[in-house]
């Protein structure tokens, strides 16, 4: 496995594109960073020294999404001692890289020097990067400027195809290999000066950087969806100056997270699912995090639902294991997708994405009143609803499970996807198919959801009767097979192959509680299992009970504390008139994002709150992530009881006394804009156009 690249790591992202270093702004080679765009890795090296020596770090990090500072000098050298030559690095991204290297020499007598930028590329697929990177040298090649003014690389597999270059201004004095080296005389107090432009070649494409300076904002046309969700989202005003904070990083975080396609002609934008592995388009999390923001401005959700009913299934195939109307769960573009080898152009291997998406329609119609949109996406909710009673129940029992037909499929099918996130109490792997209690109550509110579009847009009485009918059962059913009397009453994560319940304890059951599957006398007992000391770590509810064998509190799903998993159990928990737990995790995850420069990562280890002053990190989670950055504003929202309700908007506060008040100036709902003050379990709402 590639070495990380340390604590002190720096990525900046744009879009599709991001580059990983080090503190110093390196990427070493062999390590796991780099500039990747669309799955694939197009610098492996990029190393600045003097007279062959690294530099010295003297700060280091981002100033916004896209950009970073590096603030270096020079280690001692043979004439030359440390601190002699201070550097400072720029570095942007955005349709490739802008880098600018400026020096200046402190040195009472001149000086000269060697300085060099060592580049590499393996047009490595994404998948490869954090594993075993197939060598592809023998089909790299090379046409570098003799000038010294660029260095190019080309790549070509069958009907694949890609390039990057290095352009520089100056120009090098030398081109050694793949490295440009500069021979450099300064006098005290002289400063030099370089910029780098890295232009990528990608999918037939030709993306061209552009020179900026920090605090510079993406010039975009006033339709660009990611402009207008900008100029829709709601101003935050509160007591709480964390609160506030959290919520614009959060904001910033997620635009540059954006992904643009345009579906039938209209530009639209969805959200990739994190960094630095999953900068692509994931079904559930960008489902959930399209949820997680509607309130405070739609256009996340159309283009999400625009894009993943673009590529729902029509037809079978095993090794993506698709089927007819069934939402994707992962869209790779790298070379091994391309060529076949790998399933995910794209992968359906999600039981949940189908019913979320139904799930999404109906939030997204709630917050705008879009009836021509709702009716113009019917055929592909009713392909949906098609999928989860025929191809989705796989036990024959009337719940929706998984089981993969492909040779390269995902085990878990779930949000808990990694290969030991489903297991018993005694840690033993259930056999499939299995079905999770989350993607009952994902079911049964799609349902409901869907009956109401049928009753209101769609004008279609019997079917609203009979999906109302069919969840009615669901939920019965689902009480009675999933409830575990046992440990003071709760839900199994699910059942397995045959039948039997999965009987781990977990903080899937908190999503039943979002979703309103759970029937209001057990809502208290689910309520003290996820408040317990074996769930809550006082950061946060954990993925699984401190009691069950496989509990580790830095397994992945296995007692880990995921921000995007306790913004929908505090939504859960207010729902059903426990406000007072919701703010205990709320509460924390804010005081939790404190310790990460007002982020919340995608994990966090699920270590007791006692064992230290601070949360402690989980080691490889993305930072950001989508679902993470989307959680403030759920929290949010459950802390102001914020809905739309028959074109209402709905405020129902319960905000604990020490936030004390919060505003919302602006916030877009039917067209139209409102104001919203709340303090306590009192508030104010506003029309303001």
């Amino acid at each position: 496995m590639p070495p990380e690249l340390g604590p002190d790591a720096v990525s900046v992202l744009e879009g599709r594109t991001f580059m990983f270093s080090d503190a110093r702004g390196d990427v070493p080679k062999g390590s796991i960073g780099g500039l990747v765009h669309d799955d694939t890795r197009f610098l492996d090296r990029w190393e600045l020294s003097i007279d062959d020596e690294p530099l010295l770090v003297l700060a280091s990090g981002t100033v916004d999404p896209f950009s970073a500072a590096f603030f270096l000098a020079n280690a001692a050298l043979p004439g030359l001692p440390p601190n002699r030559v201070g550097v400072r690095r720029q570095r942007f991204v955005g349709d490739g890289l802008y880098e600018r290297i400026e020096l200046r020499y402190f040195g009472p007598e001149p000086i000269e020097f060697q300085l060099r930028l060592a580049v590499g590329t393996d047009f490595a697929d994404l998948f490869e990067i954090k594993e075993s990177v197939r060598d592809r040298s023998a089909g790299i090649v090379r046409r570098h400027e003799p000038d010294g003014s660029a260095l190019r690389f080309t790549y070509r597999n069958g009907g694949y195809a890609t390039s990057v270059r290095v352009a520089v201004n100056p120009a090098a004095d030398r081109v050694d290999g793949d490295s440009l080296v500069w021979r450099l005389r300064l006098d005290r107090g002289q400063a030099w000066e370089c910029e780098l432009r890295v232009p990528l070649h990608c999918g037939g494409l030709d993306l061209e950087p552009v020179a900026r300076g920090f605090g510079d904002a993406f010039e975009r046309d006033a339709e660009d969806p990611s402009t207008r969700w900008l100029a829709t989202a709601p101003t935050l005003s509160s007591r709480s100056d964390r609160l506030v904070t959290i919520f614009r990083k959060s904001g910033a975080d997620l635009v540059s997270m954006r992904i643009e396609k345009r579906i039938r002609d209209e530009p639209v934008v969805l959200l990739a699912a994190g960094l630095p592995w999953f900068m692509t388009v994931f079904g559930r999390d960008t489902l959930i995090t399209s949820y997680q923001t509607v309130a405070f401005g739609p256009h996340l959700a159309r283009g999400a639902l625009l894009v993943l009913a673009a590529h729902q299934a029509r037809e079978y195939d095993d090794f993506t294991d698709r089927e007819p109307g069934k939402i994707f769960h992962e869209y790779r573009t790298g070379e091994l997708t391309q060529l076949g080898i790998k399933p995910y152009q794209p992968y359906y291997g999600g039981a949940d994405t189908t019913p979320l998406w139904l799930v999404l329609l109906s939030e997204y119609w709630r917050w705008t009143g879009d009836d021509a949109l709702v009716r113009e996406l019917r055929p592909n909710a009713e392909a949906a609803l098609r999928w989860i009673d025929e191809c989705g129940d796989l036990h024959g029992r009337g719940y929706v499970g998984y089981a993969t037909r492909s040779t390269q499929g995902l085990g878990n099918q779930c949000w808990r996807d990694s290969h030991d996130g489903v297991q018993f109490a005694d840690g033993t792997i259930p056999t499939l198919p299995i079905a999770t209690c989350e993607t009952q109550g994902y079911t049964y509110d799609a349902k409901l959801r869907t009956a109401e579009l049928a009753a209101g847009p769609w004008q279609d009485p019997a079917l609203a009767a009979r999906l109302r009918t069919e969840a009615a059962a669901l939920r019965d059913r689902f009480d009675r097979d999933f409830w575990i009397p046992g440990r003071g009453g709760y839900y199994a994560i699910g059942l397995d192959g045959d039948g039997q319940p999965i009987d781990s304890m977990t903080s899937n059951m908190g999503h039943l509680l979002w979703s309103g599957i759970v029937p209001p006398e057990r809502a208290r007992a689910v309520a003290y299992q996820l408040m317990s000391e074996e769930m809550f770590s006082g950061w946060g509810v954990r993925t699984l009970s401190t009691a069950d064998r496989g509990y580790n509190p830095i397994g992945y799903h296995l007692g880990t504390v995921w921000p995007h998993d306790n913004a929908l159990i505090a939504a859960g928990l207010a729902r059903y008139g426990h406000h007072e737990e919701a703010h205990r995790i709320i509460t924390a995850m804010l005081e939790a994002a404190a310790f990460s420069a007002h982020r919340l990562p995608e994990a966090f280890s699920g270590y007791d709150r006692a064992f230290g002053l601070r949360p402690v990190p989980y080691p490889t989670a993305c930072n950001p992530q989508a679902w993470a950055s989307g959680a403030p504003l759920l929290f949010l929202r459950t802390l102001l009881g914020l809905d739309a309700v028959d074109g209402r908007l709905v405020v129902d506060p319960h905000i604990p006394e020490p936030l004390g008040w919060i505003r919302l100036d602006g916030l877009p709902a039917f067209g139209r804009r409102w104001n919203v003050h709340a303090e306590g379990t009192r508030h104010e709402i506003q029309a303001v156009d």
